[in-house]
């Protein structure tokens, strides 16, 4: 049985606006909707996943729909940048003109750890990076959106590293390395870069020291949760077995349709374990991913109420 964490799994991040985030994600970014559901735990919000071609595990950036939370308040102690990855080093120069076109905020393409990116900002203030993989060995990314707005040599096609800001980044560093198995691959005094997996920019975490600032405040704009992928259901036991024996509060054993999961929270971070199956196709064909409103079958007798509850919006595609 293979247990180890195989890399990142998702980011579940927080929108105000469900609608003019979906905009943002396929038309700007030029990823893919792969399901439009609903909050399992709050079924009166929508839940939207975006992933490459295919919805590959490794490959999604969700979203929860929380239109009355106020702003997140950056700080630390926080997930503080959503990476996402790009073919080359061409693509950040693609995306940054791009960028201009759209009037998206970024800063200037720079080096991190050795790799080049390109940081910018959602209009809410969702804040992310793309990696370009020119360099890249280890995890393999997906499949570019094969009908988006981006040419596929250019397209953002997997997550890439997550980045955590903490004040007790000793604490937490072990923590990744004692409970997760993550290998540290680069320490600095303040700031550590740990694999997971294969390695590479798809099993990355980057770890900040930040003594300084408030403690982040959770709302729109922020990132809720990041996800670690692990083969099956098996290795889930695995791993809930794991957190029983070294005494950490877990949520035990959670299906939602998709994939199978079980939470725990290090620190103020909160970090789920997630099957790469079953997968976003049991319920849809691939030409039609994200088009309707899909429901796990545990909450399709509700389907009048909560059709009548969310308010719809169009996903179909029209290129």
């Amino acid at each position: 049985m293979n247990t180890e964490l195989k890399g990142l799994h998702h980011v579940t991040a927080m929108t105000n606006s469900a609608e003019r985030n979906y905009e943002f994600i396929t038309k700007v970014l030029g990823m893919r909707l792969v399901k439009k559901t609903v909050n399992q735990d709050d079924i009166h919000t929508y839940h939207t996943f975006f992933a490459d071609d295919v919805a590959a595990p490794g490959t999604d950036l969700t979203f929860f729909d929380f239109p009355k939370i106020g702003k997140n308040v950056p700080g630390t102690n926080s997930i503080s940048r959503i990476g996402l990855r790009v073919p080359n080093d061409a693509a950040l120069e693609y995306y940054q003109q791009r960028f201009e076109e759209h009037n998206v905020k970024y800063d200037g393409i720079k080096e991190v750890f050795g790799t080049k990116v390109l940081p910018f900002e959602e209009e809410d203030g969702q804040r992310y990076q793309l990696f370009s993989d020119q360099n890249n060995h280890g995890i393999q990314a997906g499949i570019a959106w094969k009908n988006g707005p981006v040419p596929k040599e250019y397209a953002i096609n997997a997550l890439g590293p997550i980045e955590i800001t903490v004040s007790y980044f000793e604490d937490f560093r072990n923590s990744l390395v004692s409970i997760y198995d993550m290998e540290e691959i680069v320490s600095e005094p303040d700031a550590a870069l740990l694999e997971m997996g294969e390695g590479g920019n798809g099993g990355r975490v980057i770890l900040r020291k930040d003594t300084e600032s408030q403690n982040a405040r959770q709302g729109y704009g922020g990132v809720h949760h990041v996800a670690f992928r692990v083969e099956n259901t098996e290795a889930l036991n695995f791993w809930i077995n794991k957190y029983e024996k070294l005494g950490l509060n877990h949520s035990g054993h959670v299906d939602r349709f998709y994939f199978e999961a079980t939470y725990a929270r290090i620190g103020h971070i909160l970090i789920e374990l997630s099957t790469d199956g079953p997968g976003f196709l049991q319920d849809e064909d691939y030409e039609h991913l994200g088009e309707k409103l899909s429901l796990p079958p545990f909450l399709e007798e509700r389907r009048e109420y909560i059709e009548n509850t969310v308010r719809p919006f169009d996903t179909i595609w029209k290129g």
